[in-house]
């Protein structure tokens, strides 16, 4: 049986927009840092599969959804601020 991942991420983007893609290298960069070996990311590309934004009430991209542990918790935009995404996922407490 394998162990399910502690984070289990989602990131929603629309195509390949510079945007979307410093999203992912950003979320990339901070799970290795900071949740190596513990986390998971999925990527859902809204122009593939639109109906998906649905589930997780998605009105922007990039938007980042921490979908475990709960509760569920967003962050929209490219991920840039590393302090804001590790404070929003609750990965780092506010100082």
């Amino acid at each position: 049986m394998t162990k399910k991942a502690e984070w289990q991420l989602r990131l929603y983007i629309a195509g390949q927009t510079p945007k979307s893609i410093k999203a992912l290298a950003n979320i990339k960069k901070y799970a290795e840092e900071h949740l190596a070996g513990k986390y998971s990311i999925e990527i859902i590309d809204l122009l593939v599969s639109p109906q998906l934004a649905e589930g997780d009430q998605i009105l922007a991209v990039p938007t980042l959804v921490r979908k475990f542990p709960e509760p569920i918790r967003k962050i929209i935009g490219d991920l840039s601020n590393e302090e804001r995404v590790l404070v929003g996922l609750n990965i780092k407490p506010l100082n």
